[in-house]
């Protein structure tokens, strides 16, 4: 924050607590000097943050008078929590002032770091996104994992999954959008198993694995679709 910014920050949080509030014009240029220093790394705004509501959320909920450290963390840890969910997705493209013929990348890596410092500054927000999230393959890993129902919390299907290690085995084929034999019916003459139920031996008991020709045909069917998108 600039002085300035700092000054009005001053003059807000004196309003909501009185009890701040300094008639002596040495010590208020003092206290300050001492927010400027303590604040000059913490923006008055950025994405998803706002210095004048968190201190009015400490005023709010704490008796203590608020000092610039009950700013300065909050943001830090709001600073830490955004950089670890930035994926650091970039894009040559939106960047035409670097020569793709550079074959040092140092363009490239200034223009990379430039990006993550506007990202922790809070100029820009962060790109949270997985690749999976997006493109023609999104709408059909969301199309599998409907059809397989969610129905648990994460946590506790991931405690089942040992117990149910056919599905789970299921659900992480359709998150990461692979070939699921069982996604197509058994073409094998002596199973025939319907999409979505597991194959038979001959004595009708199901088998741990799917029939190889099960498995080859979703595969060839899974990357005629991805082919065609």
């Amino acid at each position: 924050m600039t002085p300035r910014e700092v000054a009005a920050l001053i003059a807000y949080v004196v309003k909501l607590d009185p009890r701040l509030a300094l008639d002596d014009q040495a010590a208020a240029a003092e206290r300050l000097a001492q927010w400027c220093d303590l604040l000059s790394d913490v923006p008055a705004q950025a994405h998803g943050w706002d210095a004048a509501r968190t201190a009015r959320d400490y005023i709010a909920r704490n008796p203590y008078r608020i000092q610039p450290s009950d700013i300065s963390r909050p943001w830090h840890t709001h600073k830490a929590d955004v950089m670890s969910r930035h994926v650091g997705t970039f894009e040559p493209t939106a960047h035409p002032e670097i020569n793709p013929d550079d074959e040092t990348g140092n363009a490239y890596v200034a223009a990379l770091r430039a990006e993550r410092q506007a990202v922790a500054a809070g100029r820009l927000a962060p790109v949270t996104h997985r690749a999976i999230t997006a493109g023609p393959a999104a709408a059909e890993v969301a199309r599998r994992l409907a059809a397989l129902g969610e129905y648990m919390p994460p946590s506790v299907k991931q405690a089942l999954a040992h117990h149910r290690p056919r599905r789970a085995q299921r659900e992480q084929a359709a998150a990461a959008n692979l070939p699921d034999a069982l996604d197509v019916a058994c073409p094998y003459e002596h199973c025939l198993a319907p999409a979505g139920d597991p194959c038979r031996n001959a004595r009708r008991a199901q088998r741990s694995t799917p029939h190889p020709s099960r498995t080859e045909l979703a595969t060839a069917r899974h990357y005629a679709k991805e082919s065609a998108a």
